[in-house]
């Protein structure tokens, strides 16, 4: 489980979170939305330990994430809204490389390869160089270098932003699998794609989270027509 507690943030003198708490248990995948500017890649960073916060707590099964940053990342994938990939390698040759970094037994890398490339449909790029890759198929890269070694905790940001249509639409199916062992936290503008998989929507405006949507219950069009209208000020 993760624990978010009264997170606060500023550049210089300017808040950009504030007072922003939440909790994000095993097998949810809750989405952060907001204008452009509203702090959700701040938040993520912050969440991914390449940020610290000015004040509150983030927390993994209880411990502190920026007290025992190591241990915390070991169970972190995290997709940035630009990912930096090693051009010269082929996709099988960086997943690879990447497992080991993260401490995965050599025995176990070839089997999580296969895995999260099915999930991500780069199975038939592996071989590719990743330096002659679309966008779109790097997003897909970064993805399953995010989901490689199913982290407990699964940040991405604005991850469906360049891809393909055929990816966007199993979007769903990949955070739901994503879901079975990670707590996903998704930021990103594509409402109308995440709510097919979303499990709650948190908005965030002036720095904190204005408003809380369960997805429970609630028709795909009902539940955009809720977020749309809090993004916009109105009542959910």
């Amino acid at each position: 489980m993760l624990e978010i507690r009264n997170l606060a943030f500023a550049y210089s003198r300017a808040p950009v979170l504030r007072d922003v708490s939440f909790v994000v248990s095993p097998g949810e995948v809750v989405v952060v939305v907001g204008g452009n500017g509203a702090g959700k890649t701040t938040l993520l960073r912050i969440l991914a330990t390449l940020a610290v916060p000015d004040a509150g707590l983030v927390l993994a099964d209880g411990d502190n994430a920026f007290e025992r940053p190591l241990r915390y990342r070991r169970q972190l994938g995290y997709m940035p809204e630009n990912p930096a990939l090693y051009e010269d390698m082929t996709v099988k040759e960086y997943l690879a490389y990447r497992a080991s970094l993260k401490g995965e037994p050599a025995k176990r890398v070839r089997r999580r390869i296969s895995e999260a490339s099915e999930m991500c449909q780069i199975d038939g790029l592996l071989r590719s160089a990743i330096g002659r890759l679309s966008f779109g198929q790097r997003k897909r890269v970064a993805l399953a270098d995010a989901i490689l070694l199913r982290p407990r905790v699964l940040l991405l940001d604005d991850f469906l932003s360049g891809l393909d249509t055929s990816m966007r639409d199993a979007a769903g199916s990949v955070l739901s699998e994503a879901a079975s062992f990670s707590s996903v936290i998704v930021a990103g503008h594509e409402i109308s794609d995440l709510v097919k998989c979303a499990t709650r929507f948190l908005v965030l405006r002036d720095g904190i989270i204005s408003t809380s949507i369960e997805a429970a219950g609630v028709s795909a069009d009902e539940l955009e027509r809720r977020v749309r209208a809090a993004l916009a000020g109105g009542v959910s």
